[in-house]
């Protein structure tokens, strides 16, 4: 499984950013899809999930103000990130996986990263 990111950008806070994550190469309705993020000199941290069937799972620090979502015809994930704050800047990257799901690191397919910058 391919996947590739985009959408990232510059925005101030309070704003709202749409990220994107195409994926290519398997069944994409079987898969599980994340977003991760890691901001400068920290750890890569959980964002969000999306099950295969559906159900959603959020870091709580996210909850209530991002909301991942899938199109299965158009083979791709998306992050919708509202009320953007300074500590939102980080490199966004998907993550796939055909078991793995969740706040789980063992994903099995990555892509790159997309630059989020949230300006105060």
């Amino acid at each position: 499984v391919q996947l590739q990111a985009s959408g990232g950008g510059l925005v101030q806070a309070g704003g709202s950013l749409r990220l994107a994550c195409a994926a290519s190469g398997r069944p994409f309705s079987n898969l599980n899809l994340a977003w991760f993020r890691q901001a400068p000199g920290k750890e890569r941290e959980f964002v969000a999930s999306i099950r295969w069937i559906g159900s959603t799972i959020y870091a709580d620090s996210v909850k209530d103000r991002f909301t991942i979502s899938r199109d299965n015809v158009k083979n791709t994930v998306y992050l919708q990130m509202n009320s953007l704050k300074p500590e939102d800047t980080a490199v966004y990257s998907c993550a796939a996986s055909f078991r793995s799901w969740g706040a789980r690191y063992d994903y099995d397919y990555w892509g790159q990263g997309t630059l989020v910058t949230v300006s105060s």
